[in-house]
């Protein structure tokens, strides 16, 4: 058994709960620490007495859930002690199977220890925790920023739904007039004016000074001004709509500063740079695995970096159709899986 001071620590959203064991899995103390420079010192502090006390190098254990373990994930590696990742749905599985009291923050402390301590012993507890190995600094940005550029991608389809919603609802015609609502002439074209009533009243030299707008946009919206008609519900879903446009079209330009960010990155990342000399990869899709990998140390080989990219999908059906067409070799089989 690998002769370490551990540390568990049940994450919070404003405060965290951290229990101290020994190599024999015996807890040396618990405390509460709140999520500020102050407690993160205090941590360090009492981990920093445990350690001298018994001279063992440290290994944290915490998790990752919805980001809260952040900064103190990366203070931790920059301080030189391991940091391993605990899975939720792993956690609680091993919970089900050595029952305890009631979830608090406290108990789920323990348990964290509990795996810790019987990791060299027992698949489930060693499956529950993943060494987080140090990224260099450029993968963690492109982590950091394609995950921000998704979520803001999945923000502008959600504002784009809803605003194709209302304009099936206040004018159809003027949503037919596009084959695509997400165009950007026709977002500007949308937001030229507060009142969409207006935009039926334009005149042919202020359609063109739209951006975007060049005579065969600027015919389909003649065609459209020809036949525009309104509900009553113009008067107050108008005014979303336009606002909606302007939306979708600040995020098209977060969006595209965001991309420009990316491709900058990627000529500095190693990974990134040879994912690009794999045909069929996009800039996005190159940054985003290439921040998420973060390092090829992390994973045992080939197969294991696959399974994680999902490149190498398995399902409990191509096992077992895998299993009948080698019935003869089951032996083999279960040792490969």
């Amino acid at each position: 058994m690998e002769s370490q001071l551990r540390v568990g620590i049940d994450v919070g959203c404003r405060a965290h709960r951290v229990g101290i064991a020994d190599p024999s899995g015996a807890i040396l103390e618990e405390f509460d620490i709140s999520h500020s420079e102050a407690g993160f010192q205090e941590f360090f502090r009492r981990v920093e007495g445990r350690r001298q006390e018994l001279h063992l190098p440290v290994a944290v254990a915490m998790e990752g859930y919805n980001g809260y373990a952040r900064p103190l994930d990366r203070l931790v590696q920059k301080k030189g002690y391991r940091l391993f990742n605990v899975n939720n749905l792993k956690l609680a599985r091993f919970k089900d199977v050595f029952p305890g009291a009631a979830k608090t923050d406290p108990i789920d402390a323990r348990k964290i220890l509990e795996l810790f301590h019987l990791r060299e012993h027992l698949p489930l507890a060693k499956a529950a925790l993943q060494e987080v190995l140090p990224a260099s600094d450029v993968n963690e940005k492109l982590k950091r920023i394609s995950r921000r550029r998704r979520q803001l991608v999945i923000e502008k389809l959600r504002v784009l739904n809803r605003m194709q919603g209302d304009l099936q609802a206040v004018s159809p015609e003027l949503l037919a007039a596009t084959h695509d609502a997400d165009n950007l002439w026709f977002l500007r074209f949308l937001s030229f004016r507060d009142d969409l009533r207006q935009l039926a009243k334009l005149r042919r030299t202020t359609i063109r000074e739209i951006q975007g707008v060049g005579v065969k946009f600027a015919q389909v919206i003649e065609e459209w001004q020809r036949k525009a008609t309104f509900s009553d519900e113009v008067e107050y879903v108008g005014p979303m709509i336009v606002e909606d446009a302007k939306r979708v079209l600040d995020l098209h330009r977060q969006i595209a500063a965001l991309d420009e960010v990316l491709a900058e990155l990627s000529a500095q990342s190693e990974i990134a740079r040879r994912l690009g000399t794999i045909a069929g990869f996009g800039k996005t899709s190159i940054a985003e695995l290439a921040g998420e990998i973060g390092t090829l140390s992390r994973f045992s080989g080939e197969a294991s970096l696959a399974l994680y990219v999902g490149m190498s999908p398995l399902t409990v059906r191509q096992g077992r159709a895998h299993e009948r067409r080698h019935r003869g070799r089951s032996t083999l089989v279960a040792g490969r899986q």
